[in-house]
């Protein structure tokens, strides 16, 4: 099929789309940018932007996203040559339903490219309507990297990118406290937004910026805190996409599948939500001044099982996480470290109650059969996860019963053998498993090469607190327990 998605295609096709797509008005087209945002991710196009495009065609929010493409994998082109265009596919269960939905999704106004665009990036600084800036730069983007310039053509590191955008539009309205910024970054770190303006006003200082515009940027932005709770694995199979672009009449190279479940929480005060008017339109958009309860239950009982069990999975065979889900072992497995380990763990006050039905909603949506998630995408920035999600787990689980969590420290084995590097090409590590071989998309994959080609010193390991922020073989019993499983 060689018809492209486009805006003209859907115009001279409205009436056969629309038995089968939830259509935007074509008015969406002639809204103002309201939102820059850094990243091309199925997170943000699966949960913000669908957000924003739900709250478009309810004529609330009024207002479309202009997309960064930060990284130097691939172009924009698929994006602009659909107009930034894009199939959501919605599968799943909700309140006992299955849900079915196909939604053009018409959010996306246009995607810049930071390596070739990035005066054009600046520029959207001047723009009055742009009120808020979206971020998904995986973990590891949040960081500060020394010697970072503003000046840069662009920066390098996403913060200081930002920094440069916010300076740029300082200047444009001569810091007048209305050009501030809502900035909600969504990337899977404990307060992400608190840690995002930390490494902004460091990078101010470093750059030797003026004291008016660090005022202004303290008085006048809010860096919210936020957390996202959607499973998003990406493009449908490619027999179901050939189905489904066979039924609509268009080929669609950035479509998306997701799950019916949504969250965004966002740390905010009534100024924030005014800016966010976007989350008048979905009851998954919840802006409270105190988001701590849904950040730990998501991190820990969704995000940290995922992190123990993918590993192992994967070594196992297994593929993707209903696969897992449908075999009664790992089902069980997966079940008790959920809500016999983890949930008794989690190091933040929340009754047993929440917690169970937290769990066995999560448990619920691993089981989700529309979905394909793949066990290798749970894997990428494995280490980091780990240490995120996880060691404050192993923590707080010493603490409350002073002893090694079994099932734990068997996910905790298998992600240490998933990190064993057999061969490296071209910068990339890979794993063997059963015959085949698999890519380690981990920041220490070179570390952990080296460990295993050295024989593996466990104790090593475990006590690298550059690793973990913690000397793990000082909780009793761990070593032994991890040791038995690997």
């Amino acid at each position: 099929m060689n018809v492209k998605l486009n805006k003209s295609h859907i115009a001279s096709n409205s009436t056969h789309l629309s038995k089968h797509l939830n259509l935007p008005d074509p008015k969406v087209f002639d809204l103002p940018e309201k939102v820059l945002q850094f990243g091309t991710g199925v997170l943000l196009r699966g949960l913000c932007d669908y957000f924003i495009d739900k709250a478009n065609k309810q004529g609330i929010f009024n207002g479309r996203v202009v997309v960064v493409k930060s990284t130097d994998k691939g172009g924009a082109d698929d994006f602009n040559e659909q107009d930034g265009l894009y199939t959501h596919s919605v599968k799943g269960i909700e309140n006992g339903e299955a849900i079915e939905e196909y939604i053009l999704n018409a959010s996306i106004s246009r995607t810049l490219s930071a390596r070739n665009q990035w005066q054009e990036i600046l520029y959207c600084a001047k723009n009055p309507a742009m009120q808020i800036v979206f971020s998904n730069t995986t973990e590891v983007g949040i960081s500060l990297l020394e010697g970072d310039k503003i000046t840069s053509n662009p920066p390098t590191s996403y913060p200081v990118k930002l920094l440069a955008f916010l300076y740029e539009r300082w200047q444009a309205f001569k810091g007048s406290p209305e050009s501030g910024m809502v900035i909600v970054p969504t990337e899977l770190i404990v307060g992400n937004g608190d840690l995002l303006k930390e490494i902004v006003f460091k990078q101010a200082h470093a750059n030797a910026l003026e004291p008016a515009f660090i005022e202004w940027l303290e008085q006048h932005n809010n860096f919210c805190n936020s957390l996202v709770d959607r499973i998003v694995p990406g493009k449908p199979e490619k027999e179901a996409i050939e189905e489904l672009q066979q039924k609509l009449g268009y080929e669609d190279n950035i479509m998306v599948l997701s799950e019916a479940y949504r969250l965004w929480a966002i740390q905010g005060d009534e100024k924030v939500r005014k800016v966010l008017s976007f989350a008048q339109a979905d009851s998954g958009v919840v802006i409270e001044n105190d988001i701590e309860i849904y950040r730990e239950l998501k991190l820990r009982m969704l995000n940290g099982t995922h992190s123990l069990q993918c590993g192992m999975a994967y070594l196992l065979g297994f593929r993707t996480v209903k696969d897992v889900m449908s075999n009664g072992y790992l089902s069980r497995i997966i079940t008790n470290l959920m809500l016999g380990e983890m949930s008794l763990a989690i190091p933040y006050k929340i009754d047993a109650k929440t917690r169970d039905r937290f769990g066995r909603m999560v448990l619920d949506r691993f089981r989700n059969p529309f979905l394909n998630h793949k066990l290798l995408d749970i894997t990428v920035q494995y280490t980091a996860k780990m240490k995120m999600r996880n060691i404050p787990i192993l923590l707080q689980y010493y603490k409350e019963f002073g002893k090694a969590p079994e099932l734990f420290a068997m996910g905790f084995a298998a992600y240490l053998q998933f990190m064993h590097g057999v061969k490296e090409v071209n910068g990339t590590y890979y794993g063997e498993s059963n015959g085949e071989f698999y890519p380690i998309n981990c920041n220490f994959a070179p570390y952990f090469y080296e460990a295993w080609q050295a024989g593996f010193d466990l104790e090593k390991v475990l006590a690298n607190v550059s690793l973990w922020g913690e000397d793990l073989t000082k909780l009793d019993g761990f070593t032994d327990a991890v040791r038995k499983y690997l």
